[in-house]
């Protein structure tokens, strides 16, 4: 698995991790006991429904444990002038005429719809460490490719900061 996360991702983790085992997972628990008391449990929607919440609140459970025990941290120490984690950039591309606006985040926190792009995604991979006005080739795949100029560097620290593509 190893993902490449941020210390802030981390910590965020960790957090959602001691709130779904401190208190969901009690809340959850209590759920299936009161649900349980209601009778047949054949025909118990209640039940089925608290045992099915139970078990989605484990599962998330054992997956942050597994993102954090797996996870590479990563810093970004990109300079002024360079393309680095959590920066905005706006890239001139070629082949449509137009330019567009990407936030370069770590892959978990990607939301594509958003126009916030993973450091592993194509674009992504090809902006990380390049500078303002170079020409950059995007490979997407073996026969396809498309070059994007690079526009505009905005640094930013602030990782929950969505971006305005209007």
């Amino acid at each position: 698995m190893y993902d490449r996360l941020t210390k802030q991702d981390i910590a965020k983790m960790q957090e959602e991790l001691e709130h779904r085992k401190l208190v969901v997972r009690k809340e959850a628990l209590e759920d299936v006991k009161e649900a349980r008391a209601h009778g047949d449990l054949s025909e118990n929607f209640e039940y089925k429904a608290a045992k099915s919440y139970k078990n989605q609140n484990e599962s998330r459970i054992r997956y942050l444990e597994r993102m954090i025990k797996t996870a590479v941290v990563v810093e970004d120490d990109s300079k002024e002038d360079e393309v680095g984690l959590n920066d905005i950039v706006t890239v001139y591309v070629e082949e449509d005429d137009c330019e567009e606006t990407y936030k370069i985040v770590t892959t978990i926190r990607s939301d594509s719809l958003n126009s916030i792009i993973s450091m592993e995604s194509p674009l992504g991979k090809a902006l990380m460490g390049k500078h303002l006005d170079d020409r950059v080739y995007v490979k997407i795949n073996e026969t396809y490719g498309y070059y994007v100029v690079i526009r505009k560097i905005t640094k930013n620290d602030d990782e929950t900061e969505a971006i305005s593509t209007y």
